[in-house]
């Protein structure tokens, strides 16, 4: 196991993926994860689909991959060995909420949900995913359309539930070469800490 540091330094989005298959025990490990994750009230609604297979993650590539094409990027979605579907049920957070403990200490009803944490803790398992590849010493990089179209297809390429929305597809493998300049480019781009974080002393 790496130390956190190193492991919250190879955190980073990659777009360019070696062809080498992942082994199955690594995988195993990494969406592990959802179990860990957060869920306001352990709500649990988190669902994810472990796409290995050549034939689905070429469907799931030729939904996702045209728009970074025509913008110039080279092919990374169709290279990528790994692509780990995130959804989340909203329903099991209503469910959860509408149980005697939480109506109870809710005043009666369901809280009304300023903030979906379904949405928030969708991101949350992202994170994990992407710490837990790092961990394993593998890159990983995100995608999710903009198209309501496009979301539905890749939802049905990857047979999630009905009642289940897709968030985003996290795609997993060993990192290809990357331009010797990128991470000066992007540290020359990270913004100041204290432009960041705010402190009430």
């Amino acid at each position: 196991m790496a130390d956190f540091t190193e492991v919250l330094r190879g955190r980073r989005m990659v777009r360019n993926y070696r062809e080498d298959p992942v082994p199955e025990e690594v995988i195993e490990r990494i969406v592990a994860v959802v179990r860990r994750a957060p869920s306001a009230g352990f709500s649990q609604g988190h669902r994810i689909v472990v796409v290995t297979d050549p034939v689905k993650r070429a469907e799931l590539a030729a939904v996702a991959e045209p728009w970074y094409l025509e913008h110039g990027h080279a092919p990374w979605i169709s290279r990528a060995p790994v692509q780990i579907v995130i959804g989340v049920r909203e329903a099991s957070y209503h469910e959860r909420y509408t149980e005697a403990d939480k109506i109870e200490s809710g005043g009666g009803e369901e809280i009304p949900w300023p903030v979906p944490f379904w949405w928030f803790d969708s991101g949350a398992l992202f994170t994990l995913i992407q710490l837990a590849a790092a961990n394993e010493g593998l890159a990983s990089g995100l995608y999710s359309p903009a198209f309501p179209d496009e979301l539905a297809a890749l939802s049905a390429i990857a047979g999630l539930a009905d009642d289940v929305a897709l968030t985003a597809v996290v795609t997993v493998g060993y990192p290809a070469d990357e331009p010797a300049d990128r991470a000066a480019k992007l540290a020359k781009r990270r913004k100041p800490i204290d432009d960041l974080v705010t402190w009430l002393r």
